[in-house]
Parts: structure tokens; sequence; C-alpha cells
């Protein structure tokens, strides 16, 4: 009976309506549905016209899932790698029906997503389908010609071509004739005005949002420096420009000035979100430029404008932290085996533990509490956001429903082995590929508007792939019945700010900050396992910390808390032979308030909160299962799906 009540409500949510609904808040502490006693919501003192706990509500009171990484047939390493679905094919699927993938099997979602943003390729935009076709303008070029021909055969030819194409991305080898203005140009504008018609179709306000996307894919040396480019406007907007690539320059300085000039002529707005930073060796977040010379305080100010969020999950691996960055943090090697040995293509030099602080988040997040003392701009104050990164056009992550990224990773029976990249005496194999991750946004309502002010402000987290519901309100004095209440997030915003915020000022006699956070289970996933908080701080020496704090957990009645802060491990009910378990562990839904028991007033510090699942089946244990295959004992077969919340910042 513990869980009854509470997974009835996730049911009755599921059945209410879309997923979008499943942040509707009830916590263990204080469950309650609709007809239930429970605390009134926060009116002002003496209102006698305030009775309605949800009148005047004037906050984000539902979570938005999505993609705002995904590739069609229009990226040109998608293309030759056999993508043959269009953006058309793409906004489909993610709306909820069934489409045929590119290798002929049908594919359907659990649920439909809330958003999706398409984010081709600016470089060569549609042009690799003008090669594929033979246009003569293209095969006079040697190169290109046996791309057409890698392309007609397929297979392991083809993926060749693809992993060559990244290659010459990176070391500048692409060439001439395919970033030839002349030759391109016209094409590239016709696609791009296509595309943004499409986004046009298909946006729903409302209902579904088609946002305007895409991808500039600035990759010197083959290290990642990636970003996405996301519009808040529409089509009129849109084709007032053509989108800048890292062809015309590969410096993010470049890009910047490209973006505030577009705002500039049309009045509308841009953000960036970088991709995965554990495979730019180190470059990410470096403390130097794009040059080689230190950070300024004009590159900080201007680096925060226009990017507020960083990818911390997608089908590459996890950039939260690692184990040689995080060697006291248990859960630091999740998504990280296969991604640690180099760059995207394993090539420039393998990565080292010193790389690593500049690579992932953690350290980012770290390095900027030094920055904004020493430039008074924190050019790494960066929220959580998840992306899938498929180029396949099927934003298809979930375990038991993963397509891959790239067509000739959609489901077959050898699909585990295949060879994706090889260099400095490593293999990357499509078994290290995760099926991640979603983006999840609070947002007032589904609209490009609403979802693109909420990532700007940073109130969104991201996901493995889960549909976990999480809340993270920080500020000076909420109690422990304020994570009792179902009114939780009008208690949070009312005393606090959401994720990606700025604490409020201390006010005198206050003694520590205070943390409202609260988390429910993915309806069709696993339980809880636990919440934990991560902070990260800065020295009066100017020395970097940080420490793992375990702060709500499932099963608690059987799992206290050690004296070292450790919490014993949930346990493990994956039947990995059928590729099954069961939520007899854990709970549900979970929610706490926290007083930093460490707390420096003088000491600037971040907090953001990391939601973490029971062990669950991973995708390498479905196809086992249903082809009937066996895997090497180093291939992974279950893990913990997580989600990590935007920071919230401390500043003295």
């Amino acid at each position: 009976m513990k869980t009854a009540l509470t997974f009835l409500s996730f049911l009755l949510a599921f059945a209410a309506g879309p997923p979008a609904v499943f942040s509707q808040e009830s916590t263990k502490s204080g469950v309650a549905t609709e007809g239930e006693e429970g605390p009134i919501a926060h009116h002002p003192a003496g209102d006698k016209k305030a009775y309605s706990a949800y009148a005047q509500r004037d906050f984000p009171t539902r979570v938005f899932f999505g993609d705002t990484h995904h590739h069609t047939a229009n990226s040109g390493d998608a293309f030759m790698a056999g993508d043959r679905l269009s953006p058309e094919d793409a906004y489909r699927f993610a709306k909820g029906e069934e489409v045929v993938s590119s290798t002929g099997i049908p594919a359907r979602l659990s649920r439909p997503l809330d958003f999706l943003c398409i984010s081709d390729h600016a470089e060569g935009l549609g042009i690799m389908y003008q090669v594929f076709e033979g246009n003569e303008a293209f095969m006079k070029d040697e190169v290109i010609a046996s791309w057409n021909k890698a392309m007609k055969d397929g297979g392991k030819a083809a993926a060749d071509a693809t992993g060559d194409i990244v290659v010459r991305q990176g070391n500048g080898t692409l060439p001439p004739l395919i970033k030839d203005p002349k030759t391109v140009g016209p094409i590239m504008k016709s696609v791009w005005q296509k595309y943004t018609a499409t986004a046009e179709k298909y946006n729903d306000p409302g209902r579904f949002t088609a946002m305007i996307a895409y991808e500039w894919t600035s990759v010197p040396g083959g290290n990642n420096l990636h970003r996405n480019i996301l519009f808040r406007d529409g089509k009129d907007k849109a084709d007032q420009i053509m989108p800048f690539s890292a062809w015309q320059s590969e410096d993010a300085e470049d890009l910047w000035k490209w973006m505030d000039a577009y705002e500039k002529k049309t009045g509308g707005k841009m953000l960036a979100i970088p991709h995965n930073g554990n495979l730019s060796n180190g470059l990410m977040f470096a403390l130097t430029d794009f040059k080689g010379n230190p950070l300024t305080s004009d590159y900080a100010k201007r680096r925060a404008r226009w990017e507020p969020l960083h990818e911390v999950m997608q089908t590459k691996g996890n950039s939260e932290t690692h184990p040689t960055l995080s060697p006291n943090d248990e859960f630091s090697d999740f998504g990280v085996a296969g991604w640690e040995y180099g760059n995207l293509s394993l090539t420039d030099k393998p990565a080292t533990p010193e790389m690593r602080p500049f690579s992932f988040i953690r350290g980012a997040l770290m390095n900027g509490l030094m920055l904004e003392q020493k430039l008074g701009t924190n050019p790494f104050k960066i929220g959580m956001i998840g992306g899938t990164d498929v180029h396949n056009s099927l934003t298809s992550i979930e375990e038991d429903n993963f397509y891959g990224k790239l067509p000739f990773q959609e489901p077959n029976t050898n699909r585990w082995e295949h060879v994706s990249k090889v260099g400095f005496g490593k293999t990357r194999y499509t078994w290290h590929y995760t099926a991640a991750g979603y983006a999840a946004v609070w947002a007032k309502e589904n609209t490009r508007e609403a979802l693109w002010d909420a990532m700007m402000r940073r109130e969104c987290y991201a996901t493995s792939g889960s549909r976990i519901t999480a809340r993270f309100f920080g500020g000076w004095d909420y109690s422990a019945e304020d994570a009792k209440t179902r009114y939780l997030p009008s208690v949070g915003y009312a005393k606090g700010v959401p994720m990606g915020g700025d604490m409020p000022k201390r006010p005198d006699g206050a003694k520590a900050p205070t943390f409202l956070l609260s988390a429910m289970k993915d309806a069709l996933g696993a339980n809880l396992d636990r919440i934990q908080i991560i902070k990260g701080w800065l020295d009066k020496d100017g020395q970097t910390h940080e420490k793992v704090y375990e702060v709500a957990w499932g099963d608690a009645d059987k799992r206290p808390l050690g004296a070292d802060g450790k919490l014993p491990p949930v346990g493990d009910t994956v039947d990995v032979a059928n590729a099954t378990w069961t939520n007899t562990i854990g709970d549900p839904d979970l929610a706490a308030q926290w007083i930093d028991p460490d707390f420096d007033p003088a000491q600037p510090a971040f907090y953001y909160t990391r939601v973490i699942e029971i062990p669950s089946p991973r995708w390498t244990a479905y196809d086992c299962v249903r082809y009937g295959i066996k895997m090497p004992a180093g291939v992974p077969m279950k893990h913990q799906e997580r989600a990590w919340t935007s920071p919230i910042w401390y500043n003295p």
C-alpha cells in the first residue's frame, strides 16, 4: 500500500491527457489528489477576495519534453549514412505518428513529444542529396564523386564516407567545390526556405512546437565545439538570413557577432546551445578564447548572453562530470565508457585528466565562479539541457525503443558491435552510444516564445531519456513543512527562485540558504532511487571544491544515511535475461527541504539536483532478448537513468 495511492495518481494523470500533465505535483511526504485536504496556497494576508489556489497564478505549471538536437536527411553526414527521412517525417514522428525508418522498420513513440528543434547542419545544408543524385557540378571532383559511389553502395562504404566527411571537416580538407558559394548557395537557400516552411506547417501553438533551429558545426582538429542555434521567431524573420556556418568561421565569437546582427536586423531573438563538451579535448570551457588569448570581461559578457545552456546528455555520452574530475562521486561514471578516449573523431590527441575540468560541465561551473571574481561576469553560468543528436530523423531514445543515432545503427542483430571510430588504439562501437537525452522545459504554455523564454532564463533540465518530472527552488526560509504540500510550486516561487536563477539577497540573520526539491518518476518508467544536491564553491584562496549531498531517497525506512554521508545502494530488480525489472524498490516520488550544512556566506557557490532512478535494463539488453543474441561481458546491460536540473547560484 505504501506506493499504491501515489502510483494511482500517475495513472490518472497519464490517462487524463498528454505527457505534460505529469507535472501535477504529488510528494511522498504529502501525497494528495484533487479533493483531498492539504495546505492552502499562500494568499496575501487579509485578502478577502482570495480563495482559489490557482487564480492569478503566474508561473509555469507544466513541464514540456522535447529534443533540441535533431538531424534529418538535410544534414550531409546523416544523408551519407543512409537517412532518407525529411523534416516533415521527423515532425510527424515526434507528434506521435508511425513512420517507416530509412532501413525499412516501422517506428513509433510510446508518447508524443511536446516540441522538436530540427537542427540540421548549416554546412552544406541539403547538398548531399545533390551529390547522391550525381549533380554534374559536383562530379567534377574526385573526392565528391567517391562519396556518390559510397552512398550508392551503402553499408560500410557509406559509413566510412560519413567518417571521412567528419575528419575532413575537422582538418580543413573538404573539397573547395563543396563550399563554393556560387555552386551551393542557391541550393542551400532553397532548402532553408523549405525547411522553415515545414516548421510553420507543423507548429501548432499550445499542442506541439516546431522551433526553427540549425547547427553550427565547428570541429577544429576533430574537437567538438558545435552549437545549436534556436530561433524564438517564425519564418518571416528566419528567412531574412542564411544560417551562419563553420565554413565561414569556426570561432564562436564570430557566431555571436552574426547572432547579434540577426537580432538587430530582424528584431528577432536567438540563443545557442553548445553540444556535449566531453569530446572537445578541453576546448569547450577553456580559459582562453579560440585564438589562445586569455578570456576578457567582454568575452564573458557575450558568452553569458548568447549561451545560457549546455547539453549535458546525448547519444554520445554524458558531459556532467568524469571519475577523474569527481573521484568522490560514486555516480560520476554514467555515460562515460567509450567517450573518454579522445575527441569526436579520435584524432588530434588522446584525452587526459588535465583536460576534463575544461570538457565537463561541473568543472566549467566551478571555473565560472573563479572567472566571475576575475572578470566581473561568469561566462559559464549555464543551465542543463538534453538533446539526442540523432541523424536518422527519429527522436526515439527510450531504452526499449532505441533506433540509434545513425541509420546503420537502427535495430538489427549486430548493430551493437558496429565500429564507429578507431584511433589511439581505441575503438568506439555502437554499444557505447547511449539512448539519450531529453530537454525538459518549465514553461507557461507550449509555444515557441514560452519555451524559448524558459530556456533563456534556464528554467529547464536534462534527462538521460526518461521523462522524470523535477522541481528545484532556492531561498532563505523554506521549511520542512513546505516539502509536504501539494502546492509545492506555489511555495517555491513565493519564497525563492526556481532552477536557473540567482539566490535572492541574503536577509539579515539568515544563516544558510534553504532549498526545496521534488521529483516524480516517469509514468512508464522506473521508481526513483534518490535526489542529490551537487554543490560547488570557491574558497577564500580562490580554490574550487565540490561535494555531493544525499537529500531524499526511496525506501528511507530501510536505508539510513551512513556517518560518512553515503547512502546504501537501493538494490537491483533487473532480470537481464528477460530485459525486465520491477518497481518493488525505490519510490515513485520524492520531495525534501534541505539546508546547506557547510554554508559560508563569503564563498560564491552553485547548487543543482541530480535525480537517479533504480536500475533498469539498457537498450543492449532489449536487443539481446528481441534478437536472441549474446554480447561480451564488457557490454553493459543495465544502468540507472537520471535527470539534472539547472543550477541555482549564490553570490556573496
